[in-house]
């Protein structure tokens, strides 16, 4: 098993990063929570935190930079870049860059979680064996422009420690001394990390594999309504991936899409605008094309099966014959 591994392509630095925490959120933090308990501050840290950086990787590196599907105030985008780095995804303009990377050449060499390479590939085998030196970042001269991005870009470790373990460490302690501390670390820094990383990477993964096609079957990406609960509503990917530059993912009132909310509210607040949206029209029109070329391809299988079953239903008889 062990000579199966490429050692040599082996990413240390994320490798040991991913594997660390995880192996600290399924050890240290039970033995915590089996000695302190869990109360009231250390839950709302966890879930606010969480909740934050999810947004500002939902938001923020996604919709926003990757995809300029509205524009944000100051304030958003400083908000989305610091906690954003907090997810210990790398920076905004490294993330965009492999996002719309993705988006170009989805399902093939070039795609950087390419689904055909398989589901571990796609979900993390991409950062545990990612090759250096990075591909340039040829695709964000946009974003290369940008102050507040490149600033984020140059600072991306520091920034990310403080935010996603210093801070919450400190408000512990405030709270409850050092132990305290111990639980914003554990809880709501690491714990919520590893959630984070592997909610997002379910994205690359889950939804180029499980889930319906009601828009496009040009790629393999997927609607999951299951995915979209644990991704901010990020599981409508079909969707995504035939009308990348909405600033919707789950395009329908009834479907649960927080980002989409979040994004609306600010620009009720003035701290967003140029909502890009697909016409109704033009969202009708894809589905319509989609059924009918599913019941196309329904059809053609059907009459394959048909041809088959003749063809040996005549090779049966002529065997009965000559028999």
């Amino acid at each position: 098993m062990l000579s199966r591994i490429p050692f040599d392509r082996v990413n240390w630095t994320t490798s040991s990063f991913l594997i660390g925490t995880l192996a600290l959120t399924l050890t240290a933090v039970p033995l915590y929570l089996w000695r302190f308990g869990l109360d009231w501050f250390q839950l709302t840290l966890f879930v606010t935190s969480l909740f934050f950086t999810g947004l500002s990787i939902t938001l923020g590196y996604h919709r926003l930079f990757s995809h300029l599907a509205f524009r944000a105030k100051w304030p958003v985008r400083l908000f989305v870049l610091l906690f954003g780095a907090g997810a210990f995804e790398n920076s905004a303009l490294m993330w965009a860059s492999e996002h719309r990377r993705h988006h170009k050449h989805v399902d093939h060499d070039d795609d950087p979680y390419d689904i055909s390479k398989g589901f571990f590939h796609a979900h993390i085998g991409w950062l545990l064996f990612k090759l250096l030196p990075q591909p340039p970042f040829d695709n964000v001269a946009d974003l290369k422009k940008d102050r507040l991005v490149m600033w984020q870009h140059r600072h991306i470790q520091t920034l990310a420690l403080l935010v996603s373990l210093g801070l919450p460490a400190l408000l512990g302690a405030l709270w409850n001394g050092w132990s305290g501390a111990l639980g914003g670390l554990l809880l709501a820094g690491v714990a919520k990390v590893v959630l984070l990383q592997h909610c997002t990477f379910l994205i690359n993964s889950a939804c180029h594999t499980v889930g319906h096609q009601p828009y496009s079957a040009r790629c393999s990406a997927r609607d999951s309504s299951l995915m979209a609960l644990f991704t901010f509503g990020e599981g409508y990917h079909n969707y995504h991936h035939e009308f990348q530059h909405d600033y919707r993912n789950g395009v329908k009132r009834w479907q649960f899409d927080p980002t989409k909310w979040t994004i609306w509210a600010l620009s009720k607040l003035g701290l967003t605008d140029g909502l890009r949206r697909v016409p109704n029209a033009t969202i009708e029109a894809a589905e319509q094309r989609q059924r009918r070329d599913t019941v196309m391809v329904a059809k053609q299988g059907g009459e394959s099966d048909s041809e088959s079953f003749s063809d040996k239903s005549t090779l049966t008889t002529q065997a009965f014959s000559a028999s």
